[in-house]
């Protein structure tokens, strides 16, 4: 889904330089006022509104104006998330659109995803030494909250197109280059994606360069739109469990609320194609040892009647087709390294209200590798959603995780009142992961 941007919206705030206007002596006005800024705090008054407020965020946010990009992806982690990536699906298309034109002109074409990290770097031979030497390269986060002001971290941070010029850049190390960048949204959802991005030389601070970039990201969005359904095949059930007590099973056309028990069952039997013996399903299922196969029989009986004939077969206990759930969608993409697409599908804890056995096991397996995935990872978006979430909030190991690498006051302030509690008498019988 893309903002319909009309060409009148491609004039300032937007775009670096107004037609007539002299670079060189208005990188001149930006650095006085780069410096101002770094001194005194204000923004003079040539300084565009857009990158006014980015300033004002990159200070906000801890970034100085001599720091760096770090890299965070990198290798084999790099090549999991990419190829898991929704925008990977049309990198085709920015190469085609944007590469040529990169490579003609000595400029970059970058894509970051959501958080401003980027997954691909490519275009000139020289350009890209340059860009290397300030770590513009694939797997460094390029957020406005990690380095300031930029084209494909201020697209991502406003969600609008934006050309950054020279000083307009918050790092001094940046200030040589000039970029303009859009972002890219999921067609079914809006949410942004990511953002593409053509990184050069102060020739990129004009109005075609930003309408350009603007014109790839919307023929992106259309690419992604025209692949639409990404789901399963139609015969392939679907069960989402996570996040919920009772899970919900799509099959045949159908929406399918499951009772608690029947939630358990249908999880258990999906994660289990070969089946459960009945003896294996009643110690999966009940912690009261006296619970008879006749009770289990009896729900399995009204399990077979809601979901119809034929999708619930016997001896062993099994679903006679496949079934897509989410938690077999988080557990691949946790075994391919893919963490941030991991986070994404990942709802909630696995029907967190059962005592079911195999259940808990499952939901604190699932919960466990995620939770270790993310504080390996030290990506301070995910460790933040994952401790601001209604199942992190008492999580003292990713509270202190964050702590290390966005030691704000608040961060800090809950890490303490988390140690503190964790310091009293009661505090052992309170359970810090999901």
């Amino acid at each position: 889904m893309s903002s319909p941007f009309g060409e009148a919206e491609l004039s300032e705030p937007w775009v670096a330089l107004e037609p007539g206007a002299d670079p060189a002596e208005r990188v001149r006005m930006l650095l006085r006022a780069h410096e101002t800024f770094t001194e005194a705090g204000t923004v003079p008054r040539p300084v565009r509104s857009v990158v006014a407020d980015s300033w004002r965020r990159s200070a906000r946010a801890g970034v100085g104006p001599d720091g760096t990009a770090n890299v965070e992806i990198s290798d084999g982690d790099l090549g999991a998330y990419r190829a898991e990536h929704p925008l990977a699906r049309v990198m085709p298309l920015f190469r085609e659109l944007l590469g040529t034109f990169a490579a003609d002109g000595e400029h970059l074409l970058a894509v970051c995803d959501t958080h401003g990290r980027l997954l691909w770097v490519e275009g000139h031979p020289a350009t890209r030494r340059q860009a290397d030497r300030m770590n513009f390269v694939p797997g460094a986060r390029w957020a406005e909250t990690a380095v300031g002001t930029n084209a494909p971290g201020t697209a991502v941070a406003v969600d609008r197109p934006v050309q950054v010029f020279a000083a307009e850049h918050f790092i001094r190390r940046v200030q040589p280059w000039t970029c303009a960048a859009a972002p890219v949204h999921d067609p079914r959802s809006g949410r942004v994606l990511g953002a593409v991005d053509i990184t050069g030389g102060h020739g990129l601070a004009h109005p075609h360069s930003l309408g350009f970039v603007q014109a790839v990201a919307r023929a992106a969005e259309s690419q992604l739109a025209l692949q639409l359904p990404e789901q399963p095949a139609v015969d392939m059930p679907e069960l989402s469990a996570l996040g919920r007590d009772e899970a919900q099973l799509c099959a045949g056309g159908r929406r399918i609320r499951l009772s608690r028990r029947h939630s358990e069952i249908v999880v258990l039997l999906a994660g289990r194609p070969e089946g459960l013996s009945g003896d294996e399903l009643l110690c999966a299922l009940y912690q009261d040892e006296s619970v008879t196969p006749v009770t289990l029989r009896a729900e399995l009986a009204r399990l077979r009647r809601m979901l119809g004939p034929g999708l619930l077969a016997s001896r062993p206990y099994r679903l006679t087709v496949p079934v897509e759930s989410d938690v077999a969608v988080v557990e691949r993409r946790l075994e391919a390294g893919a963490v941030t697409a991991a986070a994404t599908a990942y709802a909630g804890p696995l029907l967190p209200g059962s005592q079911a056995p195999a259940v808990v096991r499952l939901r604190r397996r699932l919960a466990d590798g995620l939770r270790s995935a993310l504080i390996a990872r030290r990506d301070p978006d995910l460790l933040a959603d994952w401790a601001h979430a209604p199942w992190g909030e008492d999580d003292l190991d990713v509270w202190r995780a964050l702590a290390t690498v966005r030691p704000t006051a608040a961060v800090r302030a809950r890490l303490a009142a988390l140690e503190s509690e964790l310091a009293a008498p009661a505090a052992w019988s309170r359970p810090t992961a999901p």
